[in-house]
């Protein structure tokens, strides 16, 4: 059996036990969270956040390195933010044309009266830029700082570029980090199945039914407007920009989307989105180690689809209609606030504050949300990290003009 299968396997397993175990004997599924359930969620989350910061550190200054020219660097840096930021503008205007189409905010009633949400203080655009560069980044590998990790990691691969045979042997000595870090991946995928249980069994025995059915039309909407923005948007993109089967493409990249469904974390599903791109869709490990590391730090389309979403669904609760000006201006946030609040934990919800500020939306209509949120937080990871594949898949293409690859996989192209 496939390792696919056996995960979708796991999946479905997990989110029938937790819902059957949720609905007849809530006292069980407690003590099973407790002692099965979570520890074996925890366990593999754990085992993949493990490797994050080395792959991240290994891949991207072996990627800079291997690109040589500072020129190729910036072109591909362009192409990368460029399709990231489109690609999160439609996102969230498909989020904003599906909640005004369907309106889930003006069917059933919601109490408001608990309505409670004290709202994180984010950090702004130019403070987000201004960090990038680590004072300490060896504090930034301890902390998990995404963006101050790939800045030190371009500085030391092009200063390996720079240097030339005088670093060739501190180069051989990290190509085999990396692919120490890539078997260790494989290794631990293997434990992939029984983790994807553990965390869905968690996250649907711990919502429940009722909280699933009482924002019934609200998951829709997100839901819907996340596979047309994957099937149509990406699908598109890596047709005509990369050049590759979108079918090809969605059933080679399968494996990664399911792990990142289970986890919730576009960082810490890196390691597993990485080799799949590189072995599955032949992506260059040079783009591939630098697009999506970047990717998992700033590229947020699922989540700026639930920004959209959202907004207009707590707009519709609270019987506040918005302004064609006031919708651009949440355009406008979430895709600025995408970037500003890059590796900020609970970055949607932080995000969506900053959004419903913006447009005078009572910041407390989070709290609506907030119960369902860790479901629908497993489908819009998948759609992020698949963005980052398909940016991944177009840049890689894009760059074979300059240098032409030795051979070409026939089965991908069209």
């Amino acid at each position: 059996m496939k390792l696919t299968t056996k995960i979708v396997i796991g999946l479905i397993a997990g989110a029938v036990v937790g819902l059957v175990l949720n609905m007849t004997s809530p006292d069980l599924f407690k003590t099973l969270d407790t002692f099965l359930f979570g520890p074996l969620g925890t366990i593999f989350l754990n085992l993949i956040k493990m490797l994050v910061v080395p792959i991240v550190f290994f891949s991207i200054a072996l990627g800079v390195a291997g690109l040589g020219d500072p020129k190729k660097l910036g072109r591909m840096g362009i192409k990368t933010i460029s399709f990231f930021i489109v690609t999160t503008t439609i996102a969230i205007i498909i989020g904003l044309v599906l909640s005004l189409a369907i309106q889930p905010g003006n069917i059933g009633t919601f109490d408001l009266s608990g309505a409670e949400y004290e709202a994180e203080k984010a950090p702004s655009v130019v403070e987000t830029f201004i960090n990038i560069i680590p004072a300490n980044p060896i504090q930034a590998m301890v902390e998990g700082n995404m963006l101050q990790i790939i800045a030190f990691s371009i500085f030391v691969g092009f200063g390996i570029s720079m240097l030339g045979e005088k670093a060739s042997t501190l180069l051989k000595v990290m190509e085999q980090g990396n692919e120490l870090m890539m078997y260790l991946v494989r290794l631990i995928m293997r434990f992939a199945p029984y983790g994807a249980f553990g965390l869905i069994a968690t996250a649907v025995g711990s919502q429940g039914i009722d909280a699933i059915m009482a924002m019934g039309l609200y998951m829709i909407v997100i839901v819907l407007a996340l596979l047309i923005h994957a099937s149509v948007v990406y699908g598109s993109a890596v047709y005509f920009l990369g050049k590759m089967n979108p079918i090809f493409f969605f059933k080679k990249f399968f494996p990664a989307m399911s792990v990142a469904f289970s986890t919730s974390s576009s960082s810490a599903v890196l390691p597993v989105s990485m080799e799949t791109a590189q072995k599955e869709l032949n992506v260059p490990k040079q783009v591939s180690s630098f697009v999506q590391p970047l990717g998992a730090t700033i590229n947020m389309d699922g989540t700026a689809i639930m920004q959209g979403v959202a907004t207009i669904f707590i707009a519709q609760v609270y019987n506040q209609g918005l302004s064609l000006p006031e919708m651009i201006t949440v355009v406008v946030t979430a895709v600025l606030a995408s970037v500003g609040t890059a590796g900020v934990p609970g970055v949607g919800l932080i995000m969506l504050a900053m959004v419903l500020n913006s447009v005078g939306l009572p910041v407390e209509g989070i709290a609506l949300i907030i119960g369902i949120d860790r479901l629908l937080d497993m489908t819009r990871t998948a759609v992020n990290i698949t963005g980052d594949a398909a940016c991944a898949v177009f840049v890689g293409e894009s760059e074979r003009k300059y240098s032409p690859p030795a051979s070409t996989n026939v089965s991908q192209s069209l």
